[in-house]
Formats: C-alpha cells, sequence, structure tokens
C-alpha cells in the first residue's frame, strides 16, 4: 500500500543521492533508450512513426554496432556498476496502442528486438478502439515483450494532487496483477511529467526504474526514477537523426538545479549542473530550450555549468537539451523536462 502522505524531505535526500556524484559510473558506460507510440497512423503524425521510418530504424540497428537489450536488463547493470555493451540501446513502446500488437511487435519479434509495452490501464479495461486488448497484451508478454505500468488514466501527475496520483499507481497495479498475474518493476510517467512528490510516489511504489520523455543517454549516474528516452516520431524519425540518436553518450553530472521538475516559483529557473570530473571539451556544451532556442552557458570553477535562460517557461512541458561533442564524432546529451502547472 501506498503511503499517501510523502515525506518531502527524504524524497529529496534520494534525488540528491541520485544526482549528486556519491557513486559516479564511467563515463562511457551507459545506453540509449527509445520510445515510440504510434506505428502507421498517419492521422497522428506527432506520436505516430511510418513503417517505412521504423523499418529503416530496425535494419540500422541489425546492421550497425548496436546491442538491443530488454530495458529492466539495462537497468539492472547500470544499478550493479555492471558491465554493457558499447552501443547498449533499449526500445519501449507508450500507450498500448493496437498498432503495437499489429506493425511494431511482428517487426521487431523478426529481428530478435527485445522491448517493453507502458500500459494505461483504463483505455484498454473499456475497450477504447484503437487500443490494444488484455487478451494481445497476455499473448505478446508471454511471447517474452515486458510490459511496464503507465497509470489507470495517463493523467499529468506533476499538477495532480498526492492521493489521486497515489491511486493511479496502485489501483494500475492491482489490474497488472489481476490480468497478468504480476506487477510491473518499470514505469514511464504520463507525458513524462514529473515532480520531486510524484517520484517520491513511485520510489514508494517500489519500482525499479522510471522514465521521463526527456531525451538524453543514462548512464550509473542518472536518477533511476526519471530517467530520459530519445521519443521518435514521422518529424523525428529520419535515420540520419536516429543514427545520432542511438549513438549518444551520457553526460554524466550531479548536483542538478533545480530539483524539482514542477517548476513552482521562480520562472525562468535557475538551472545548473556539475560535470562528472574527466569529462574533456566543455566549451563545447551548447544548451537549446525548446521556449527560446540557443540560450547562453557559463562555466563556472572548472566543472559547473550554468544555463542562463530569459524568458520564462510556458504553462505545460518545456525541455532543455545540452549536449557536448566528443573526439570520436559522438555527443553526450543531458535532457531535462520541466512542468508549470496550468
Amino acid at each position: 500500500m501506498i503511503r499517501h502522505r510523502l515525506a518531502i524531505g527524504n524524497c529529496i535526500a534520494g534525488l540528491v543521492l541520485a544526482w549528486g556524484g556519491l557513486a559516479w559510473a564511467a563515463s562511457d558506460t551507459g545506453a540509449v533508450v527509445l520510445m515510440y507510440h504510434r506505428f502507421g497512423e498517419s492521422r497522428y503524425p506527432s506520436t505516430n512513426i511510418t513503417i517505412e521510418q521504423f523499418e529503416a530504424h530496425i535494419e540500422e540497428l541489425k546492421s550497425g554496432p548496436y546491442r538491443v537489450l530488454p530495458v529492466a536488463d539495462i537497468i539492472d547493470a547500470l544499478k550493479r556498476g555492471g558491465p554493457l555493451p558499447d552501443h547498449a540501446v533499449g526500445i519501449t513502446i507508450d500507450d498500448a496502442y493496437a498498432s503495437v500488437y499489429r506493425e511494431a511487435w511482428p517487426r521487431l519479434r523478426r529481428a530478435g528486438f527485445p522491448f517493453t509495452v507502458f500500459v494505461a490501464t483504463d483505455p484498454v479495461d473499456k475497450g477504447v478502439a484503437g487500443m490494444m486488448t488484455w487478451d494481445q497484451i497476455r499473448e505478446m508478454a508471454a511471447a517474452g515483450v515486458a510490459i511496464g505500468h503507465h497509470s489507470v488514466t495517463h493523467p499529468h501527475m506533476a499538477g495532480g494532487e498526492a492521493s489521486l496520483n497515489a491511486r493511479e499507481l496502485e489501483k494500475a497495479a492491482a489490474r497488472f496483477g489481476g490480468e497478468l498475474g504480476r506487477r510491473p518493476r518499470l514505469f514511464a510517467y504520463p507525458y513524462g511529467e514529473a515532480s520531486l512528490a510524484v517520484i517520491g510516489l513511485v520510489r514508494e511504489a517500489g519500482f525499479a526504474a522510471a522514465f521521463g520523455q526527456h531525451s538524453g543517454a543514462i548512464g550509473g549516474a542518472s536518477d533511476f526514477l526519471y530517467l530520459p528516452r530519445f521519443s521518435l516520431n514521422e518529424k523525428y524519425g529520419d535515420v540520419a537523426r536516429f543514427r545520432r540518436v542511438v549513438n549518444t553518450l551520457p553526460l554524466p553530472v550531479g548536483d542538478v538545479a533545480p530539483e524539482d521538475p514542477l517548476i513552482a516559483g521562480n520562472n525562468p529557473p535557475a538551472v545548473g549542473f556539475t560535470v562528472q570530473e574527466g569529462v574533456g571539451g566543455l566549451d563545447r556544451l551548447a544548451c537549446f530550450a525548446s521556449h527560446e532556442g540557443k540560450v547562453r552557458v557559463e562555466r563556472l570553477g572548472g566543472t559547473r555549468i550554468e544555463v542562463r535562460m530569459t524568458k520564462p517557461l510556458p504553462k505545460g512541458r518545456s525541455r532543455l537539451n545540452c549536449t557536448l561533442p566528443t573526439e570520436s564524432g559522438r555527443w553526450r546529451w543531458l535532457g531535462r523536462q520541466f512542468y508549470v502547472a496550468e
């Protein structure tokens, strides 16, 4: 049973432990996790990938130096500090649309690629048109597809009440237990929106890891309860971008500010982070805000980075991406998503 009252101090302490650099990982040890939604549903271009694009992605993963691994195995290896192959990639799909069963699964199965589907239970329970059924989800799970928790109703949790958010976690977990015989270990925040309070609830629920929708590679220094994924759709699904994405390296940082992705005070927020010692070329670091474009980056005291946004974040979701080219031609990438309540 998840406690409805959250001790904010404990939550902050946990995040500082994850982000604060107390257990740095090797800077090049990490993985890229991809996120899809719909396949071949051109009416929804912002969440859809065309079949041609998806098949090109699979071909790149098959022919390149990549190792597609179960997402849970990637998480477990990074938490243990164990080895991961270079170019490790995980595949996730959100929302359990019927095109996952009809289009994505057959192609991924032929390629031998494991993947995770994050399911919001209410649309499946209600038989909403265009969604998978529990029979289809059970069939996929029996064949080895990992099923993740994506809430009940897919709400905006960052701006929601604690009791309602707790109910979303509890009720969906019970439905998974009843339909699949087990509760998922992995969670994906609806819309990628989180806050310290929501992250605390997810921690209390016992998830091994949770994912947002901000871009970036993951590593041992990542916050495992708010991990990045690269979102792919028709606009951002061409092979050239895909190749850049799956070759990305983590940018390991600590002492991240602001700690809370929910912006309820100063706007624009004072953004900063400290880069792990040994990561070179910080003078080439560039940051881009979704509402402002390229923003000023200041380097303080060697590895401390401050990002100076000048325009207030709009209501809803905003993203910040900081990228750093390496001598190998690959990019280190750190993404953050912020949420300003309506």
